[in-house]
This record gives structure tokens, C-alpha cells and sequence, in this order.
């Protein structure tokens, strides 16, 4: 990613703080708890994980970037209070829109604790002073009302609703992320209204205390380089952990362990892509750079992938020679082919080699595709397997080295 934002620099070896580590604890479990909503899955249930996962994922990256920004002025109230939200919403995650006998549904738990997180997140970062113009939906919380109309809501409207609030949010974020000065003027133009009247206040003896003027935010971009690949590294943690816990109590026979090594290998595969090119996973992307506006909705659509494909693999794991159960085959195979998609996008778009696009970008997003059409005859080691092969395939390719250039 390019650095973005005012003219300030930070120190190049800034890393994750222990602070923002305790944090991640509690997206452990979170996606954890969103992966499990897909082991039985309709297109209902896939809906609803999508916008699930966008809620606790869009919790992260904003108290992220509020981090990143403060560095070492990063409140901890501010980052407790972030996960302490995440964690009630992954206490409620698996119960949204089930009816639970003598409990009733979750949802308005969830919704809850979102709004309260992301305002609260939204507050931090303005009393920085700073204008997160690279990712607004950080700082406002356009699509906030229809969650909070959703109170007053019964399902399905209530999912229609936090449907609405994600695309608002979505929205507004591009839209803005398009024109970023325009944002950080009108921060700006509100700062000198607000002074103006306090100056005022003050002349007729009253006590005023100035607002600080509003500022583009500095990205350190290493250092969320690293956090968005530390996001990575826990939804891959789900993938083994599906695994290693699908194969206890389980006869080791040879369906198990063949199921067991291709699917921690595809794992192993997709760890690879990530730190060998980046959380793009398109070849001197890193070189390039990428502005956060396309690497964090690149994020979002990866691992959200990945999480339906951590799923996939645990079931593959869990019944090595049986035939997956279609729902189950299409999470794992669409997950890895929205991963892949989603790469070669982004790979298109900052002008990546077409040798690559062709050769190896397209016919590892085609495999999982063409598996999830015709894999249903096949036992679950031979799809985990034939999955394997396509991100082994992915895995050989090798930029060109590069040409020095000749001495003046």
C-alpha cells in the first residue's frame, strides 16, 4: 500500500502493539463463531454470514486505523471497549435469526453492540483531530440508521435493513474515498464554523476553548500492511483448527489422511501467497503499492472467503470419504474461488503481468468453480485434492527477475 495522507512520517520498524494483539483475541473467535454458520448452509444462510462478517470486520478495521494513526496515543478505553463490542457479537453471532425456545433470536444484540462499537470508534478517531479520508466509513457512520430502525423490526425486514445500512456504508466510503479533499474541507469548514462561534462566546466573557483543526489522516502503511496480514494469519488459524478438530476421535484410515494432508497443505498454499506477495496475493503488487481504498475491500472479500473455505475444509475433514453435501462443497469451492477472483481483480487493476493474469490467476479461480459444478460425484479427499492442485498450480508461478539496470 502507498502512504497516505498529510505529510508526516513514522518509524519504518513500527509494529502491532501488545495492545492491538489482546485485540485480536476476541476476532478469534468471532470467526470462529461466523465459520460455524456454514457448516449447514441455504443461500440464507450464506446472505447472513456475508453481513455478519462485514459487521465484525468493519469493527476491526476501524479501531485498526484509529491504532495505526495514534501509534502510541491509542487509547486503551477506546480498544477495550471495541472488543468487549466484538465479543458480544460473536456471542451472538451463531443465534441471529434463530428462534431460540424460551430465549428468542439475538439480533438486536448484535445490532447493539455494532452501533456502539462503531460510534465509539467513529469518537476516537475525531478527537484525534484527524480525517480518515482514506477509509471514511471509519469516522461515520452513514449506514448506522437502518440498524438502528431495526429495533423496531421483525425478520426478515430486520436482515433487509443491516442490508441496507452495509450498502450505505459501502457506498458513501467509495464515493468519498474518490474525492478525499473535498471530505477533509468540509471537516474543516465545520472547525472554523464551530471557532467562529466560540469566539464569539468568549468576547462576551465567557470561557471558549478552540477546536484543533481537522487534518488528513497519516497511514503508517507497514504497519497496517502488517495488521491486515495479521488478520489473515487468524483466519487461516480457523482453517487448522477445523482440521486438527474434525480429525480427532476419527478412525486415521487412508480417506482421513489423505483429506487431512491436502487440505492442510491448501492452507499451507494460501499462507504462502500471502507472505511471499502480500494480503493481494498478486505478484509485485507490494512493489507497486496498493491505496487502502482497494486493499480494504480487497481484505474484506478475501477472507470472507477464506472463512467459508476454513469451513469447507473442516467438513472434508470430518467425512473424508463420503460426497460433500452441495451447500457444503459450493462454501468451499466459492470461497477459494472468491479468494482467487478477488486477487486476480486486483492484479488486473494495478497492472499485473497478463502472462500471470492467463496462465495462472485465471485457472486457479476457474478450479474451485468448475469443482463446485461437477465435484458431487467425487468423495470429499478428491475435492480437497483437486483444490490443492489448483493452488499448487497458483503457487509455481515466478516473476521474472529483474534486469539491473547498466552503470552511467
Amino acid at each position: 500500500m502507498t502512504e497516505t495522507g498529510g505529510t508526516g512520517t513514522e518509524p519504518a520498524d513500527r509494529h502491532a502493539s501488545w495492545l492491538e494483539l489482546f485485540f485480536d483475541l476476541v476476532v478469534v473467535v468471532a470467526v470462529a463463531q461466523l465459520a460455524h454458520r456454514l457448516l449447514h448452509p441455504a443461500w440464507s444462510d450464506v446472505a447472513l454470514f456475508v453481513m455478519l462478517y462485514y459487521a465484525v470486520w468493519s469493527i476491526w478495521t476501524s479501531f485498526t486505523l484509529y491504532a495505526n494513526v495514534r501509534a502510541d496515543k491509542t487509547r486503551m478505553r477506546s480498544m477495550l471497549v471495541g472488543m468487549f463490542g466484538i465479543a458480544v457479537m460473536a456471542a451472538a453471532a451463531p443465534d441471529v435469526a434463530h428462534n431460540i425456545p424460551g430465549v428468542g433470536v439475538h439480533d438486536d444484540w448484535f445490532a447493539a453492540a455494532y452501533i456502539v462499537c462503531r460510534l465509539s470508534a467513529s469518537r476516537s478517531i475525531q478527537q484525534s483531530g484527524a480525517v480518515m479520508t482514506a477509509w471514511p466509513a471509519a469516522q461515520l457512520g452513514v449506514g448506522l440508521a437502518p440498524w438502528l430502525a431495526s429495533f423496531w423490526a421483525e425478520p426478515p425486514a430486520t436482515y433487509w435493513m443491516w442490508a441496507a445500512g452495509i450498502l450505505l456504508d459501502l457506498a458513501f466510503t467509495l464515493r468519498q474515498a474518490r474525492d478525499p479533499g473535498r471530505m477533509l474541507q468540509g471537516f474543516q469548514a465545520q472547525a472554523e464554523r464551530l471557532n467562529a462561534r466560540l469566539l464569539r462566546r468568549a468576547a462576551r466573557g465567557g470561557q471558549a476553548r478552540a477546536v484543533p483543526m481537522p487534518h488528513d489522516a497519516v497511514l503508517h502503511t507497514a504497519h497496517l500492511g502488517e495488521r491486515l496480514g495479521l488478520f489473515v494469519i487468524i483466519v487461516l488459524g480457523e482453517a487448522v483448527m477445523q482440521i486438527v478438530v474434525e480429525a480427532s476421535g476419527q478412525d486415521w484410515g487412508t480417506p482421513l489422511r489423505l483429506a487431512a494432508a491436502c487440505a492442510f497443505a491448501l492452507v499451507v498454499c494460501l499462507w504462502w501467497l500471502t507472505l511471499q506477495y502480500g494480503l493481494s496475493a498478486v505478484p509485485e503488487a507490494a512493489e507497486r503499492g496498493l491505496h487502502p481504498g482497494v486493499a480494504l475491500p480487497a481484505h474484506f472479500v478475501m477472507t470472507a472467503g477464506l472463512v467459508a473455505a476454513a469451513a469447507g475444509l473442516g467438513a472434508v475433514v470430518g467425512e473424508p470419504d463420503a460426497h460433500l453435501h452441495t451447500g457444503i462443497r459450493w462454501v468451499l469451492c466459492a470461497g477459494l474461488a472468491v479468494y482467487f477472483a478477488a486477487s486476480a481483480v486486483i492484479g488486473a487493476a494495478t497492472g499485473a503481468r497478463r502472462l500471470w493474469l492467463w496462465g495462472w490467476a485465471l485457472p486457479a479461480t476457474l478450479v474451485p468453480v468448475l469443482l463446485g459444478l461437477l465435484g458431487g460425484p467425487l468423495p470429499a479427499w478428491a475435492v480437497a485434492a483437486v483444490l490443492l492442485a489448483g493452488a499448487l498450480w497458483r503457487v509455481t508461478y515466478r516473476p521474472p527477475a529483474r534486469v539491473a539496470a547498466a552503470p552511467a
